[in-house]
Formats: structure tokens, sequence, C-alpha cells
């Protein structure tokens, strides 16, 4: 139960019983992201990858080829699926030609009749959604290896974790990637120029210089030990979980 969701597990959820899965069964573990309702001719520059894209019929005719249309732009766009709502009113049904499409391109294809509140379907999925990756990031926390890593997975990806340092480092954030080396250097010897230089293959006084322009942009003191957990924290929390970097 972990495990995020995937299309294949749409048809399994409460109250979703009557959407099936018609074609692209070898595509079906793919993760959904979101659920999209799409009203468009094209959906493309509204999805970022991962959504289960809904095509509902309404507001305009789909004829054969708009539906073939579809498919490969389901297929060319990495979304986790296609559903179209078939019923008398809209598309009356998914024709095999189709199918055999969806199943050429391993795009999962489901059909979901008209009178399936769209309401309800959206609320059941986002709520999926949002309850497998609860899970999968409480399993992922008690895998952790570090006091650390776990912070990292609980904050979430990098992203989500620059703005959580934002309202000390929104300014800074850039400077603070690029120095990392450098910063990573200096805290892995104790401090000590000399070897951090070393280890970076560099002067010095270079390195002396490039830490000087961290603290003067970020105002913090290195001599004090508030503003020095603030720097560790940042550029740990920059890091990948799994890099083993430790000051």
């Amino acid at each position: 139960m972990s495990e995020l969701l995937c299309t294949a597990d749409i048809p399994g959820l409460p109250g979703l019983e009557a959407i099936r899965l018609r074609a692209g069964q070898t595509g079906a573990r793919r993760r959904v992201r979101w659920p999209y309702v799409a009203e468009n001719r094209s959906f493309t520059p509204w999805i970022k990858g991962g959504e289960l894209v809904f095509i509902t019929g309404i507001g305009r005719h789909h004829s054969l080829d708009n539906l073939f249309e579809l498919v490969h732009e389901g297929a060319a766009t990495g979304v986790a699926g296609l559903v179209i709502l078939t019923g008398d009113a809209y598309i009356g049904q998914l024709p095999a030609a189709l199918l055999k499409r969806a199943d050429a391109l391993q795009l999962p294809l489901l059909e979901q009749p008209y009178s399936l509140p769209m309401v309800t379907v959206t609320e059941v999925i986002s709520r999926a959604i949002i309850a497998r990756e609860q899970l999968a990031w409480r399993a992922a926390e008690q895998q952790a290896s570090s006091l650390l890593e776990r912070l990292q997975l609980r904050l979430g990806d990098l992203p989500e974790r620059e703005e959580f340092m934002a309202p000390w480092f929104a300014e800074h954030q850039a400077l603070l990637h690029e120095l990392s080396p450098t910063l990573a250097a200096w805290l892995q010897h104790g401090g000590n120029l000399s070897a951090a230089a070393a280890s970076l293959g560099s002067h010095r006084n270079s390195v002396r210089y490039r830490l000087n322009k961290l603290f003067r942009a970020t105002g913090l003191d290195p001599r004090r030990p508030a503003d020095l957990n603030n720097l560790i924290l940042a550029h740990l929390l920059c890091q990948s979980p799994d890099s083993g970097e430790h000051p």
C-alpha cells in the first residue's frame, strides 16, 4: 500500500469500479501525479507529465481521427494515461482500432461511463494520490540512515527545501549552490583553509575569497555559533539525501 498510485490502480479505488482499463496494460504501472480534465483540442501546453488526462467530449465533437491524435499526444507527452468518457450524448464507444493503437504505444487507455460524476472521480483520485505519497514518505523516513536524511525527506525535494530556507537565503541560494564545493571542503576540514584548498586543488587565498564572498552576501558570521549552524544546515539541505555529505 506504500507504493505510489499508478494507472492500473484507478479501477480498484472505492467508487471507481465502473472505470475500465481497456488498452495499454503494459504501460499501466506509470505513476499518476494528478488528474487533469482536458477541454481543448491539445492538452500539451497545460501538463507537466504524469497526469491522468480525462477526455470528456464536452464542448466539441471527437471524431475518430481526433481520438487518434489524443492517443499519440498522450504517448509523446508522458502522461500517466488517458481516460475517455463514453455515453450516447458524447463519445459512444471506443473503437477497436483506437485500443489497438494505444496498445502499440503502450499508453494506458481507460473508459469511464459519463454517468459517473467527474467531481467524484477527481476527488477520489486526488485523495488516493496524497494518501499514497504520505505512506511512501513515512516508509522512506523509517529507512533513513541519518537524522539529516530524514529531515531532507520530511521537507521534500530540493525546490521545496529551498522554499523552506527562503526566509534566510532567498536572495543567496544560487550563490550557496555555486560555492557548495568550497563550503563543503572548508567544513570537512574543520575550517582549515590550507587543508580545504589542498583538497580542492585551489590556492588558500582563493578559498578565503570565496568564503568571505558568501559570508558577506548572507550576513552570516561563522564565528557566531548560531550563524555557523544556519550555514551548515542550509548547505546540507541543498544536498541530495543520498549524497552522504556531512560537515
